[in-house]
This record gives structure tokens, sequence and C-alpha cells, in this order.
């Protein structure tokens, strides 16, 4: 079977405002080149070079219908939904933290949570072995009512409910790569034992009051909560052993019926919004290996979707591994930055601090919550 990859020019449209870098303007200064950091440039560059590699020929690639008002009320009540959508219709503006759009944002957000949904529904389906849904804008900080962090729907959690309304699936767990915690989808699930939700991001950088590795969970979801934070200069071998001996023990631990991956490729070393040093060969193994507990604990069934990275000249490369990892392709398109980063990665000292935390994190982690 094929990797489904699911993507719309439109998701290149949403617009992110007066912004210079993630400060709001207000009219003061001239916007930076670019604006927002949340720019369309590193999607839609992963996309071309896809193109220009031959790799897009090898992945099932089309679009999808929005999520439905049905699918977007699982998650988001509707008072929001309502207050996105007048302010959408009437030329868009900002209704949480660092979430501006422009007039059709309502739609276009609905559009990117319908990728995510296509994606892996498709996979449980049987249609596709795996798949990519290259959304945008991303989801995994947006609370059930409050957008943040370039987050305007929370797409995965959209696309986790609508698969389980259908009897598609009963236990999903997601890992989330993105190097910024994922404090929405973590809130959505947080009291439920069927989702597990992983984070492994970049201690106290956004959130910075989120995701620390004492929440575990609440009520029946107690123990179904990971977080991984990790510290400022964190890199490629360090990200490896944190999946080695947190991630992949805890997915045995819970036996999911399909694996869901918040991929953000902002973990990257020349990354603008973050300080640790992956590599794309660290989001290739990443992915070799989540494919591997994919094939072991649930027919292979895996989906990743689409959320940060900043960098327009990494993201795509990034992207590149990890789906020629996914599809099989013989298509490739070397790292232009591999030697640098390469020589770039901490020492080992460095590495065996950072693995003290993840051994005790994995301690944590192991036992009851």
């Amino acid at each position: 079977m094929t990797t489904g990859f699911y993507w719309d020019e439109r998701c290149f449209w949403h617009g992110g405002g007066n912004y210079a870098f993630t400060l709001p303007v207000g009219g003061l200064v001239q916007p930076l080149a670019g604006g927002l950091p949340e720019n369309p440039e590193t999607k839609r560059r992963l996309r071309n070079l896809l193109e220009v590699t031959g790799l897009i020929r090898d992945l099932a690639a089309s679009s999808a219908p929005e999520a439905t008002a049905e699918d977007l009320r699982r998650v988001h009540p509707a008072s929001y939904l309502d207050a996105f959508k007048a302010m959408s219709d009437a030329g868009g503006g900002e209704l949480g933290l660092r979430t501006p759009f422009g007039r059709g944002g309502y739609e276009l957000a609905a559009l990117s949570a319908g990728l995510a949904k296509a994606a892996l529904g498709d996979v449980l389906r049987g249609r596709h072995r795996n798949s990519y849904a290259l959304s945008r804008p991303p989801g995994h900080h947006c609370l059930p009512d409050f957008p943040n962090g370039f987050c305007l729907m929370a797409n995965i959690a959209i696309a986790i409910e609508a698969a389980r309304a259908e009897g598609l699936t009963e236990r999903v767990a997601v890992i989330d790569w993105d190097v910024h915690h994922g404090n929405g989808t973590e809130a959505i699930f947080y009291d439920r034992a069927d989702v597990l939700t992983i984070s492994l991001h970049q201690e106290r950088n956004y959130p910075m009051d989120t995701g620390e590795a004492s929440a575990r969970g609440t009520g029946a979801g107690l123990g179904t909560n990971i977080n991984i934070p990790l510290p400022p200069g964190t890199g490629h071998r360090s990200y490896l052993e944190a999946m080695e001996r947190i991630v992949l023990p805890a997915l045995a631990r819970f036996r999911p019926d399909a694996i869901v991956v918040a991929c953000g490729f902002d973990a990257s070393a020349v990354d603008p919004l973050s300080r640790t040093m992956a590599t794309a060969e660290t989001f290739r193994l990443m992915t070799r290996m989540v494919m591997q507990a994919a094939d072991d604990l649930c027919d292979g069934r895996l989906t990743l979707v689409h959320e940060g990275g900043y960098s327009e000249v990494h993201v795509p490369f990034c992207g590149h591994a990890v789906l020629e990892e996914l599809s099989g392709s013989a298509a490739t398109a070397p790292d232009p930055l591999a030697e640098t980063l390469r020589l770039r990665q901490p020492g080992p000292g460095f590495d065996a601090y950072v693995g003290g935390l993840i051994g005790e994190m994995a301690g944590l982690f192991a036992s009851p919550a």
C-alpha cells in the first residue's frame, strides 16, 4: 500500500497579520519581511522539494474536505466556533495569543483539520499504509476555547474524535516531537484513558508555564500524559535516547490501535524559535522508530500531522527525510546542512547530562502515576 499525502494550496493562503517576528507591530514600525514566523514558505517549499526530487510520484497525494461543523464541535465549544466564524467573516482579527487570521481564516483552519482527519481516517480504513497531512495552520497548541501559538483549531484532536465517532479506533497514541509543548492536545485528553499523549519539547520554551514531567493526567487519564522536557542544546543522540528509553516503552505499555505524530520540525538546529540541535537525520530515525513500533503494535497504522518548523532552509529537507522513510521512496534530498550540524552537535559530557535527565524521567514514567 501507498503513503497518503494530504495537502491543499489554500492552506498556504492563511495570513498571519501585521507582525514583526512574534510581536504585533500595531502600526508603530514596519513589519519584517515574512511577518509572523508561521508563514507559508516552509510548507510550500517542502511541497516544492517533493516535486523536484520526484518523491511526490511515490505518494498518494490529494486534498480533503473541510472538517465538518459536527467534527469541530466534538472538540471546540459552539461559543468559540461562533466567535471565530464571525470574526473571520468580518475580515479577521485575533481571538487568542499569537493567532492572527484574515478573512476566511475559519474555513482555512477547518480545511487544515480536514486534512488531518482524512489522513488518519484513510489509514484506519486500510486505504493507505501510513499518511502525512501537510496541515496549516497548525493545531497542537489550541485549547478547546482558546487559540494560541499560531494554532486555531486542534487538528489532531479533531481527527481522533472523528475517527472514534466512526468506530474506526478506540485507543490512540499521540507523539508530539514539535519543539514546543503540545499543551492543547494535552489539555483535551488530560482526563482520558483512551488517548496517550507524549510530548518531547524544549523546556520552558512555549508555553513557558506548561510541559513539566510531573503533569501525568488526571482522573481516568492519570498516567496517560507524558511530558519529556529537554534542555536547550539537546542534540541528535539525546533525542534518539529519549525515544528509545521513554517513548517506545510507553507505546508498548499502552498498545494503541493507531499512532499519530504531531510532526513539528522546529527542533532543527537552525530554527529561529528554538535552541535544540536536531538534524534531518534525527527526524528520519525518529520516524523509523515510530514506524517499527506501529508495525509491532497496531498493524503499521501511523499518521503524521505537520505542526511547527520555521526555517525555510531546513524544514523542506527534514520533511523530505521523513517522507522518504514513510514511503520507502528511492528519491532523496541530501541535507545541505548535515556536515555543519554534525560538527556542532553537543559533546559527550552534555549528552551524558541529558541522558541522566532522560533516565530519571524514564524511571518516573515506568512507575504507576
